[in-house]
């Protein structure tokens, strides 16, 4: 198998040093080189060819987004994921970066970074499988799917973990090496979709809810900037993103999508052609108004390791709406949404996945498609116009 061959750039020698271990003792992934700031890593970008760019913000001499400026103006198509201390500070500088054509962002941990960096490490490890992987296999390598390295990930943790409960002495790299592992346990394997019998027919739509993880930040950039400017339903989105971040991150959707665009509050009002993003560590839910619907935030606990979860909104948009909601599952990694989403099914609502060649990562959609729950599988650059054109043959 080949390698993903990870770029890390920050000012930092020691988070260099960290990040690249991390990198280095996870099979299928090396650190190809480091640069100390923005203007020696397009300098080094010619010679190692690197599939994958960690990326400080705040550097000397040519600092991240600069870099990403510059980036954009040589037509560089190399992904670039942001790993930088300053993003739960200023998610403004963070959203300016993914305007730029960054895919994704990583926060560093605060307080001692030497001992707090393995509660990133999976963070770490799933930004380079989604973003590297999918650009190193455009260049013709061959990768270990995705799971290989989730597989990976949970066994550093759970070593980790033990580690630092005193059940083991120290961690065995080989222990959480995926060559050492049985195949079984990372080869993903593809089911015939299970058979949903709706109770109802669908009806007149009356809201859209969308789930979506990695990848989810320029993919919401492309549908929304296509969207009808007179789109006539509410849409509701829960995008896994860190609390601090969906408030600026609405703010920019709200710059490229002809609707309004805005964060979720606890008890706004319902309103068609609006947009509501679920604020960082709450779920989002819709509850029933005498004159308008109302969203409800909860910080109830975490759903598939989420919060907000795409199953609480799914669940609760099938109770309430039945078979008169649009139900829309899109790129990212695990299972959350599925289920939900196959009870709005079941109702009777219309749903719709991303399709496994258009998404960074195929897992989410894979999930709900297998458990029958997608009625139709659509291409990123398509989904927007299936959107508008269901919506305009359904709208009550």
């Amino acid at each position: 198998m080949d390698n993903i061959d990870v770029l890390v750039c920050d000012d930092s020698a020691l988070m260099r040093n960290l990040i690249s271990r991390i990198i280095d003792s996870t099979d299928g992934m090396t650190t190809i080189g480091t640069a100390m700031n923005g203007k020696f890593c397009l300098q080094k970008i010619p010679q190692l060819k690197p599939d994958l760019i960690l990326l400080d913000i705040e550097m000397p001499e040519m600092t991240g987004l600069q870099f990403l400026e510059e980036r954009k103006k040589q037509g560089i198509d190399i992904p670039v994921v942001i790993l930088s201390s300053i993003a739960t500070k200023g998610a403004a500088v963070t959203m300016q970066c993914l305007d730029l054509g960054a895919s994704d962002f990583i926060t560093k941990p605060g307080g001692s970074t030497s001992s707090n960096i393995s509660s990133i490490t999976s963070h770490i490890i799933e930004k380079i499988a989604s973003y590297g992987s999918r650009y190193a296999r455009r260049k013709g390598k061959d990768i270990y799917p995705i799971e290989a390295f989730m597989q990976q990930a949970k066994l550093k943790e759970a070593t980790d973990a033990a580690v630092k409960s005193g059940l083991l002495d120290k961690i065995n790299p080989q222990a959480t090496k995926v060559s050492e592992l049985p195949a079984t346990l990372w080869q993903p394997k593809k089911k015939d979709p299970l058979v949903i019998t709706p109770e109802r027919e669908p009806g007149p739509i009356d809201i859209v809810a969308i789930g979506i993880s990695t990848g989810g930040p320029n993919a919401l950039r492309e549908v929304l900037a296509q969207i009808d400017p007179k789109f006539p339903k509410p849409i509701l989105i829960v995008q896994h993103m860190p609390a601090g971040f969906t408030k600026e991150f609405a703010s920019s959707l709200d710059r490229i999508c002809p609707l309004n665009v805005k964060e979720a509050e606890d008890g706004d009002l319902i309103h068609p052609g609006q947009v509501y993003v679920a604020p960082g560590d709450y779920h989002i839910k819709v509850e029933k108004s005498t004159l308008c619907n109302v969203i409800r935030l909860s910080q109830e606990p975490q759903r598939n390791g989420h919060r907000p979860s795409a199953d609480v909104l799914f669940e609760s948009v099938a109770k309430m709406y039945k078979n008169r909601a649009l139900g829309i599952i899109m790129t990212g990694m695990g299972k959350d949404g599925a289920v939900q989403l196959a009870e709005m099914r079941k109702q009777g609502a219309w749903t719709l996945g991303q399709d496994e060649k258009s998404a960074i990562v195929y897992g989410m959609p894979r999930a709900a498609w297998e458990l029958g729950a997608v009625q139709k599988q659509v291409s990123l650059d398509n989904m927007a116009a299936e959107m508008n054109k269901i919506l305009h043959e359904h709208a009550s």
